[in-house]
């Protein structure tokens, strides 16, 4: 028989009709999920997580409480477009100066929707804002607006003015679309792209059967330091210093659609570093030195002199989207599971982790801004390990038999 004590304290927990529902997962977190306006002055049911089952709920009911002010609540499936104008509208107004949002909202209206807003907020990549912001710093804005259509000058008559914006301009564009994407992240619109980096083993295998690739010392540098593809095809042979085992990382390599192919600087101070080689890459490197003299001599004139270390049989730059394609090739001769190239880059970082390596260390490495980034991207793992060492700990504290006098054993702690 139910206690009235048990069958107030349940009466107390139901909800409202329309306040949405509040549980834990079997992953532990709490789940509220509810129904709110979406664009298109539709209903859409959406789902927020928390720690706890009360920052859940305060999630959800600040969501629906800006969805009955009129505000659609944009989710993961949105445009980028209407993200935008509901996080300007109904987050930034509350916290930003009107001059401030003023500003804001030409930056969203001029660059950000033109650019970025047909794009699916979950489907958004680092490459895709850095494609962006590359257009912005080399495209005439006069062409790209068409600002002079109606008075017919300049660039409609076909003498483009070669108006670009300034760095300090694009660096603010760049800013309010990473306050933007930051709240995103925070209210679970936006969650960091899962990855399956290689095991020990795997890693292993992968560069066994990269032994006889062309690019095999690209491979051990990329799993090996975790650089970025960008970084290792922008690579010159004089960013190395063979003898220190050291090397520069100065530029990345990129294919952009106003110039193609084009090398670029690195886009943070934290991304231009130096990085020491492993005696494994220097020693790849010296016969991929070898191999590449030996292309020269075999193309004669027909030879492109670039100065970088990863070329094509002729010494042109490699473009990244065949990188991609030999490198599935490789993973499927193989037989090993099918991964991002750049999870090579997550498979360094998480095998670093595991062996205990200080996320500092591992933030440098990767040329991380902020050890923030590091340490969000990574969390996972550290839960992990953290989970792991837990259970160690209890298998020593569980109860052996022995006599209870006996000193403990001694233990290795790396």
């Amino acid at each position: 028989m139910t206690s009235p004590r048990l069958a107030s304290s349940r009466r107390s927990r139901t909800r409202a009709n329309g306040d949405g529902t509040v549980y834990q997962r079997k992953d532990g977190r709490w789940e509220a999920a509810g129904y709110v306006l979406a664009p298109g002055n539709t209903r859409k049911r959406i789902r927020v997580y928390g720690t706890t089952r009360k920052e859940a709920l305060a999630k959800l009911t600040e969501k629906i409480a800006a969805s009955n002010r009129g505000l659609p609540v944009a989710a993961a499936d949105s445009t980028v477009s209407a993200y935008l104008t509901y996080w300007l509208d109904g987050v930034a107004v509350h916290h930003l100066r009107e001059n401030t949002h003023t500003r804001y909202a030409a930056a969203i209206r001029l660059h950000l929707n033109p650019g970025l807003g047909a794009k699916k907020l979950a489907r958004l990549t680092t490459r895709d804002v850095r494609t962006f912001l590359d257009g912005l710093r080399t495209t005439c804005q006069c062409c790209a607006q068409n600002r002079d259509s109606v008075r017919q000058s300049c660039c409609a008559i076909g003498q483009c003015c070669e108006k670009r914006l300034s760095p300090l301009t694009v660096t603010y564009v760049h800013a309010v679309l990473k306050s933007a994407l930051e709240h995103a992240v925070r209210e679970d619109e936006l969650r960091p792209r899962r990855f399956q980096p290689f095991t020990a083993a795997e890693a292993r295998e992968f560069l066994q059967s990269a032994g006889a690739d062309r690019l095999h010392a690209l491979y051990e540098l990329a799993l090996r330091t975790g650089l970025r593809k960008g970084e290792l095809l922008g690579l010159h042979w004089e960013d190395l210093d063979l003898t220190g085992g050291t090397a520069t990382i100065p530029r990345s390599l990129q294919r952009t659609r106003s110039q193609g192919l084009t090398v670029l600087h690195t886009t943070t101070l934290a991304s231009e570093r130096r990085i020491v080689l492993p005696t494994e890459c220097i020693n790849s490197l010296k016969i991929h030195q070898e191999r590449q003299e030996e292309e020269r001599k075999a193309a004669g004139t027909g030879w492109t002199d670039t100065g970088l270390i990863f070329t094509t049989p002729k010494g042109r730059p490699l473009d990244p989207t065949n990188l991609t394609r030999r490198f599935r090739r490789l993973l499927h001769c193989a037989e090993l599971r099918t991964i991002r190239f750049h999870d090579l880059r997550h498979s360094t970082a998480t095998l670093l982790l595991e062996q205990g390596i200080d996320l500092v260390v591992i933030k440098e490495l990767l040329g991380h801004a902020h050890i923030g980034v590091t340490a969000g991207v990574y969390a996972h793992v550290r839960l992990r390990l953290q989970r792991q060492a837990i259970d160690t700990l209890g298998n020593a504290l569980r109860p052996t038999g022995n006599d209870p006098d006996d000193p403990p054993a001694a233990a290795v702690v790396r």
